[in-house]
């Protein structure tokens, strides 16, 4: 099942993707939450009724009358590794980790499919990094490696921009990390039931159709059972919380020239069984947000 945050006709509410199609959850099952968080948290017996009405042709819009929103528009914890392939830890000159290298993504640059990434005013380091992410569908703490697959709600694709500058200048790497925009996900949440094994996924990130990364998820270091086995043993991971495990080589860090993203460059990510994120670059907007 695909699940998705859309908007239409100025409403934003979650769906299910059917072939050509959106089934709007509010119109063909209105006793389900309206939003991604509070539709994973109510658990088995939400997801199941999803499935039900998916079946049917109650709420069907055409997917292309509608704009895919980021899946989960602010999750509760945005998390992410670093080198956790092994090409992307050689092409770095670092040493493979011994233990995960975690950071934090805040919330605020979730941005979704289609939606534009924002060249920084006070950088030109702008990189891009493919990634598959995982969300967590149940609030848990303690879990043990073999029982992770049940805390996963589903998959989708994270595009990990990072400012390698700031990344550098700061050594818990959150700033570089977390400008506005430089969190795009989507284009939806697959369940894990139609995943199947999630380390078994071809990945690629194409700039302007350029092939810049090619790997598989069987590649990762820390899979990502591992991942949620070392994160909720330290603190409890909520329902809608994000994780992006890791890119593999091919950055624009470690090109020679460094190939930075400019303004009109185009980043396309694959990730088979979920489907495809695309990205424009454009100048950062040069008002400032008095909120």
């Amino acid at each position: 099942m695909k699940l998705a945050t859309f908007t239409y006709e100025k409403k934003t509410g979650i769906g299910v993707v059917v072939d050509d199609s959106i089934v709007d959850l509010a119109a063909a099952a209105p006793e389900l939450p309206r939003e991604m968080i509070a539709f994973l948290a109510a658990g088995p017996e939400a997801m199941d009724l999803a499935r039900k009405v998916a079946e049917g042709k109650a709420g069907r819009i055409a997917l292309p009358k509608v704009r895919l929103e980021a899946p989960i528009q602010r999750p509760p914890e945005f998390l992410a590794i670093g080198l956790n392939y092994a090409d992307h830890v050689a092409e770095t000159g670092r040493d493979k980790p011994s233990f995960p290298m975690f950071f934090n993504k805040q919330s605020t640059c979730v941005t979704g499919p289609d939606a534009p990434i924002h060249l920084p005013r006070v950088s030109k380091a702008l990189d891009y990094e493919g990634e598959l992410g995982f969300v967590i569908g149940r609030r848990c703490r303690h879990v043990p490696r073999d029982r992770a697959h049940e805390v996963i709600a589903g998959y989708l694709i994270v595009n990990d921009v990072s400012v390698r500058d700031w990344q550098m200048r700061a050594q818990t790497m959150t700033l570089g990390k977390s400008f506005d925009t430089h969190g795009p996900i989507g284009p939806w949440i697959v369940t894990a039931d139609e995943i199947g094994d999630p380390h078994a996924l071809d990945l690629k990130t194409f700039v302007n159709r350029e092939p810049r990364q090619h790997s598989n998820t069987r590649n990762l270091i820390f899979d990502c059972f591992a991942q949620v086995e070392t994160l909720s043993t330290v603190f409890t991971l909520l329902p809608g919380t994000i994780v992006s495990t890791g890119t593999p080589g091919g950055v624009a860090a470690a090109m020679k020239p460094q190939k930075w993203l400019v303004a009109g460059d185009v980043v396309r990510i694959e990730i088979e069984k979920i489907g495809t994120l695309e990205n424009r670059v454009i100048p950062e907007p040069a008002e400032t947000a008095l909120i």
